[in-house]
């Protein structure tokens, strides 16, 4: 059983890792999904306030028959009276005991209706308000994500441009220039005969050096160019 449990315990955590992992991807489809569950919510609750509305308007009428009912009924018990008929008055007051409870009772119940009512009101303005608070803030926190996506880009891409490689490949020829100028300058000074040929040798490492120095600077300009409207 402790075996099940474990196993259990770790399929749990990777399941609730590979859904962050994928909330964290899609930031959108998350707020969707909450702004979506608030809407039927917000359904919900409106159809249950329109209920409470429509039995508040039905007892009120009801409430309404009841006393014009009640009032006409003492007429008519006023009446028996005045007439002596006795049985008629005891049931007119029978029937008026009756009116009574009954008017008592809905006045009861459309005042309750009356409170839930407002109630339900208030909590639809507030489900309302913050159905809309919530899509702003998706709008708002989408537009930071992708700010932050844009300057994590201009991050990397300028850490890329790295200019390490290009300077020691520059500072290896001046070093193989200059070793060329110091043979010059020795052969110069011991009377070689092969002075010519060295300056000219000198000569054209430096147009080979200079050539190859622009053209790394050509390629590097051009990738980077190139990788820029990729990002």
């Amino acid at each position: 059983m402790a075996l099940i449990r474990r196993f259990g315990n770790l399929l749990r955590g990777l399941v609730t890792s590979w859904l962050r992992r994928r909330e964290h991807e899609n930031p959108d489809a998350v707020y969707e999904a909450a702004i979506q569950g608030r809407l039927e919510q917000y359904g919900k609750l409106r159809a249950a306030a329109a209920g409470v509305l429509y039995m508040r308007t039905k007892l009120a009428r009801e409430l309404e028959a009841k006393t014009t009912e009640l009032a006409r009924l003492k007429a008519q018990l006023d009446l028996a009276v005045a007439r002596d008929d006795d049985a008629a008055a005891l049931a007119f007051i029978e029937r008026r005991r009756l009116l009574d409870e009954d008017v008592e009772r809905l006045g009861r119940e459309c005042a309750e209706l009356e409170t839930e009512a407002e109630t339900a009101k208030k909590n639809l303005r507030a489900f309302h308000g913050e159905i809309a608070r919530l899509r702003e803030e998706k709008a708002r926190m989408l537009a930071r994500l992708a700010n932050a996506k844009a300057r994590l880009r201009l991050h990397e891409t300028l850490q890329g441009l790295s200019t390490d490689a290009d300077v020691q490949a520059l500072d290896a020829v001046r070093d193989h220039v200059h070793r060329l100028l110091a043979e010059v300058d020795l052969a110069r000074q011991t009377g070689d005969g092969d002075l010519d040929r060295r300056l000219a040798a000198i000569r054209d490492a430096e147009a080979q050096a200079a050539a190859r120095a622009e053209l790394d600077e050509l390629k590097r300009t051009r990738a980077n160019g190139a990788a820029a409207p990729a990002a």
